[in-house]
């Protein structure tokens, strides 16, 4: 067989493991996802050794070759129930595991496992450019095993099982969102990767059999999805072949188009994914021109730890895809306005807990932040039919918080038309709400704006206990902060809340 990895097996881990495997009288081959990248040039450190017996043996055997002739220690995580076993080598982390054959039963995903041999071993694999191997014996160093047609399926851009996929499909339901998910992530502008016919077909078959999957596994595959530059080729996938009403039952109910009196709405299943899309774009324009931060609570006190953004964040993805989630229940036909969606986000704010909790995503923090996003994402180009005034921008601003740059980010992504001189017009608009909010928050510094003046301070000066006076008094002082009347500092609003202390029928001591 001929060799034709030039370059790829640089590492000095590999002729490491191949000399060791040698020195045991085992075979190991490198397999799977990194085989399939150097092919297509994509940088990897996803590395995966199988072995025609004990991963765990020889990741073992090659940390003691390691301190024996380098003479330092060389890290081995072992995962007994799995079979497996974790290298760190040289700052790379290499996973080993032995050649086995599953067999499945029909209730579960979780297979029966044996020894077996790569043969076997590739088999059970995903698809034909997941199932490629490098040999890494003496002889044959570097070789391609390749007894499927990966190499040929990944220069035809083509996603295919190696067996029948119907079998595949059934014997791992979560295989089919996986198929999904390389196509998105593996597309480029150069080249569409598809799913053969067959195995689409077999999917709508087979898409009942996504009952057995757990939902953790479900929303690791749409995670990977949507931090992919273009995760609406993955979803109109899974609308196709029926996988969505599976995996997000909401998203489904937002396709189709009503109309009544020759007057109709656009399809708001196909907008949010464009808008997905447009989020996925602005935000790696921004992340490249380090324009983006993350906020996370400082360990001592108040205040936040702000980073440079580096990397795609998967919540302002998940606001992006459930921003219109509350339009099939807000809508409503009018007469003399047409179809109106009036209060879809407040709607749809709603939901997200719901959606959060149906999926077993966290209820935290993040589902916080997204729900905020929803929420809020009409408000910005709402703002100029209102009046771009710079209580409405300081109310805003105190609104979004930390996220306004990320809320900023999906209003304009949300900017869709076929009319190009509507979506000029409400770009121009939208520029005319950020140039007010960089001016305003500058002037004002109301972004996590706290009350200077405390419920403390208020029982202090006024000799009170709790009560509900005091909630009343600090929104007072508040609304009139946002409103412009009183300057953001504690003297002023300390001299305000003294001029209305008599309208709460209060008197100093």
């Amino acid at each position: 067989m001929a060799t034709i990895t030039s370059g790829f097996l640089d590492h000095p881990v590999f002729p490491l493991v191949s000399e060791v495997a040698g020195q045991m009288g085992v075979r190991a081959f490198v397999i799977g996802g990194f085989v399939r990248d150097c092919f297509l040039g994509r940088p990897t450190d996803d590395i995966d050794i199988v072995v025609e017996g004990s991963g765990i043996a020889l990741a073992e055997a090659v940390a003691a070759h390691v301190q024996e002739t380098e003479h330092h220690g060389c890290h081995v995580s072992v995962f007994r129930n799995f079979g497996t076993a974790m290298l760190r080598y040289r700052g790379t982390e290499i996973e080993f595991v032995g050649a086995r054959r599953e067999s499945y039963q029909r209730n579960s995903r979780k297979p029966v496992v044996e020894d077996g041999t790569l043969e076997d071993d590739q088999k059970r694999r995903d698809f034909t450019i997941n199932a490629m191997a490098f040999s890494l014996q003496k002889e044959d160093f570097g070789a391609l095993v390749d007894p499927f047609g990966g190499i040929r399926d990944l220069a035809a851009g083509i996603i295919r099982t190696p067996l029948d996929p119907d079998i595949t499909y059934s014997d791992d339901p979560l295989r089919m969102l996986r198929a999904i998910r390389f196509a998105t992530k593996l597309s480029t502008p150069e080249m569409t990767f598809t799913i053969v016919p067959e195995s689409l077909d077999a999917m709508r078959r087979m898409k009942d059999r996504m009952a057995i999957l757990s939902k953790e596994r479900i929303v690791e595959e749409l995670n990977k999805i949507l931090v992919t530059p273009h995760p609406s080729m993955g979803f109109r996938l899974m609308d196709e072949t029926g996988l969505l009403d599976y995996v997000l039952p909401q998203l489904s109910k937002l396709k189709g188009v009503e109309t009544v009196e020759g007057r109709g709405h656009k399809d708001n299943f196909s907008h949010t994914i464009q808008v997905v899309d447009h989020v996925a774009e602005l935000e790696t324009v921004a992340i490249a021109e380090g324009k983006l931060h993350d906020y996370a609570p400082a360990e001592a006190g108040d205040g936040f730890v702000e980073t440079v953004r580096t990397a795609p964040n998967v919540w302002l993805r998940w606001a992006a895809l459930l921003h219109d989630i509350g339009k099939p229940v807000a809508k409503r036909w009018d007469p003399e306005a047409g179809w109106t969606f009036h209060g879809h986000e407040v709607v749809g704010a709603k939901m997200v807990p719901k959606i959060f909790q149906a999926l077993k995503m966290p209820l935290n923090e993040k589902m916080k932040y997204v729900q905020k996003l929803v929420g809020l994402h009409h408000r910005p180009v709402a703002l100029v039919d209102e009046g771009v005034t710079d209580s409405a921008v300081r109310r805003l601003l105190f609104d979004a918080g930390n996220e306004i740059d990320d809320l900023m980010l999906l209003c304009n992504a949300d900017i869709t038309s076929k009319n190009p001189a509507k979506v000029a017009r409400l770009k121009k608009n939208f520029g005319l709400v950020r140039e007010k909010l960089v001016e305003v928050e500058a002037k004002d510094a109301i972004r996590n704006w706290k009350n200077p003046i405390t419920g403390e301070y208020i029982m202090q000066v006024y000799g009170i206990g709790p009560c509900n006076t005091i909630g009343r008094l600090k929104d007072a002082i508040k609304e009139a902060v946002l409103d412009g009347k009183v300057e953001n500092t504690f003297e002023a609003t300390d001299a305000y809340m003294r001029s209305i202390a008599a309208d709460f029928g209060l008197q100093e001591c």
